[in-house]
């Protein structure tokens, strides 16, 4: 790998960290006057706690913008780097994803991933990504559990990107992804155990 590879992904991790990280929870909070919702339910920046403040807009807005920062940062990579390497969309996907997890404007703290990831993967194979939301649809419908359905949604990601013909590299990339969602969502896992998670808009 020549050293102008090098300068390429340094700049693509950087710039996709970046993207990943605006706090869009906390910057809509202001426009939409629900105030900072780190202070009410879980203390998340995403939708799912976005939606306890009772503002459908609001939560439909954070979940939007959260889920166009994997697709910018993605569609930027694309555009910029097209014929530099195969899998730098994947590496600006991951790592978008990762800047909203840890948002260095947030004191390294932040979301849980599920819109960002999404975005990632709707971009990088549609199909794929359909599957994914589908799987989330459906389980947060019977369940009225967001994490549940998150869970379960990414945990499936890996297995449609191969029933989708997809490289090994999106296969690998999208198991990366699921991982890093469920390792964020380490305390509502042991909440759904001891059957304590709230449900879906329900004030915790």
């Amino acid at each position: 790998m020549s050293e102008n590879i090098y300068i390429v992904y340094m700049i693509v991790i950087i710039a996709s960290y970046l993207i990943g990280s605006i706090p869009f929870g906390l910057v809509l909070g202001g426009l939409f006057k629900v105030g900072d919702i780190r202070n009410i339910g879980s203390g998340n920046i995403g939708a799912t706690n976005a939606l306890r403040t009772g503002n459908k807009g609001f939560a439909l807005a954070v979940l939007l913008c959260d889920g166009v920062k994997g697709v910018v940062a993605i569609l930027l990579t694309q555009w910029l780097f097209r014929d530099v390497c195969e899998c730098l969309p994947m590496v600006a996907g991951l790592v978008a994803v990762l800047g909203h997890m840890f948002s260095v404007w947030l004191r390294f703290k932040g979301g849980k991933g599920v819109a960002t990831g999404l975005g990632v993967i709707l971009v990088l194979s549609f199909p794929t990504g359909l599957c994914v939301a589908a799987m989330w649809l459906l389980t947060a419908k019977l369940s009225r559990t967001s994490s549940l359905a998150a869970v379960l949604g990414f945990l499936h990601a890996p297995v449609y990107a191969m029933a989708n013909g997809l490289d090994d590299f999106y296969v690998l990339g999208f198991a990366g992804l699921a991982l890093l969602v469920i390792l964020k969502h380490n305390e509502n896992i042991k909440r759904l155990l001891k059957g304590t998670e709230p449900t879906i808009g329900q004030k915790v």
